[in-house]
């Protein structure tokens, strides 16, 4: 029986199969130190787990939500951009809140993509910002994932060469997986860019609240002059608070946008739960302590990360910003490719990483490492991979004969 159009569009999820190899070491045994989902094991602050107990004692909470979200939670929203960008937003029109960020690109991309509709998204990038328009009968035209010039030319080539011309380019900084980071000038540059071929801009800001440059907080895409004539902006709370779980997110920034977003999901759910979204509001209204304590144990997660491996022989880029680190294979091994790397690694080390690969083409030669694991458990992962690399040849002269017979 042959596939559903949809499904049929996907590539095979390589992740599963890193998972698949993870589950049957487990199964053996094997404490596997697990950083590979970018999946928070911090607790959520007690105010926010506070505000929900007591909203699920009042017995109106439990009817019907709102899609777009309810008006507490949106105000909310609009004032946390206030604060952090300077930034003013109708919370009526201009934020829309989102059962995460994932959900939001998704149907954002069912509300604004006819068939054969042309979407520029990064590669490597999460990979909701390609198959989201993929699911939704688009296609995808991959521009380089950084901030460079290259990434512009791109686009410009793009624009000349695509037919149909593109809708839309989606940007994610702090990037998820390669946790790069843009300036202002950068969105300034972008703006003014899709403005002039009439493109729209959808701006991953998920990872706004983890950066390790206390002068350089990341900046929101809304700052830039006439942003909010092409541009809407994706935000989580499951990083910033911990909240992975819990399934709160926004869009922001245009009406247009968001008023067809509004209406796509208006069809297809109700909102979160009233008393999570309650508890959301708390999060965002309440004190900014608990962002800046969970800041401060990613970077010395960091900082533990780079030292670690780096003296296990395995060099590890020290990331500006986000919960990830974007580490070339080492040479040896490169030329496996990150899915059979990164399987190796649970086989031999008992240490998971997520395999490049799984966020497009051009990541092939990288591993994503998430600071999921505390600073002990970050250290035994290093020592394990330390043993992994002094059997190198071993391992290589058993591995690669098999990788060339796949």
């Amino acid at each position: 029986m042959s596939e559903f159009h949809s499904v049929r569009r996907l590539p095979p999820y390589v992740f599963e199969q890193v998972n698949r190899v993870k589950a049957a070491a487990r199964k053996a045994g094997a404490d596997i130190i697990d950083l590979g989902m970018g999946n928070p094991d911090l607790p959520t602050p007690d105010h926010i787990n506070e505000k929900l107990i007591e909203a699920v004692t009042k017995p109106r909470t439990n009817r019907y939500s709102t899609s777009k979200g309810i008006p507490g939670l949106r105000r909310a929203q609009a004032a946390y951009y206030a604060r952090r960008f300077g930034v003013k937003l109708d919370p009526d029109t201009q934020v829309v809140a989102t059962l995460g960020s994932k959900e939001g690109f998704a149907n954002m991309a069912q509300a604004i993509t006819a068939p054969g509709d042309v979407v520029l998204a990064p590669n490597p990038s999460y990979p909701i910002h390609a198959f989201g328009f993929l699911m939704a009968g688009g296609v995808i035209r991959n521009v380089p994932a950084t901030t460079g010039p290259e990434f512009f030319h791109a686009l410009e080539r793009a624009v000349m060469h695509s037919i149909p011309k593109p809708i839309a380019v989606v940007t994610c900084f702090p990037s998820n997986p390669t946790a790069e980071v843009a300036d202002i000038e950068f969105y300034k540059d972008v703006v003014r860019f899709a403005k002039q071929h009439d493109l729209f801009v959808l701006s991953d800001l998920a990872y706004s609240e983890i950066y390790f440059d206390e002068n350089n907080p990341p900046p929101s895409i809304l700052e830039a002059p006439g942003a909010f004539d092409v541009a809407v902006e994706f935000t989580s709370l499951s990083k910033t608070f911990s909240m992975p779980g819990w399934r709160v997110g926004f869009a922001v920034g245009n009406e247009r946008l968001l008023a067809a977003l509004a209406r796509v999901k208006s069809y297809l759910d109700y909102g979160a739960y009233t008393p999570i979204q309650v508890a959301a509001s708390a999060a965002l209204n309440g004190p900014e302590d608990c962002i800046v304590e969970m800041r401060e144990i990613y970077r010395k997660r960091r900082d533990i990360l780079v030292d670690s491996f780096g003296r296990a022989g395995f060099p590890v880029p020290s990331p500006k910003a986000s919960m990830f680190a974007w580490a070339p294979i080492p040479e040896k091994f490169r030329s496996l490719g990150s899915l059979e790397f990164s399987k190796l690694l649970v086989e031999k080390a008992h240490v998971a990483v997520a395999p490049g690969i799984g966020f497009g083409e051009h990541g092939d030669e990288y591993v994503r490492i998430a600071l999921v694991e505390n600073e002990h458990r970050i250290r035994q992962a290093a020592r394990s991979v330390r043993r992994f690399l002094e059997t190198a040849d071993e391992t290589l002269h058993n591995v690669v004969p098999l990788a060339a017979a796949r």
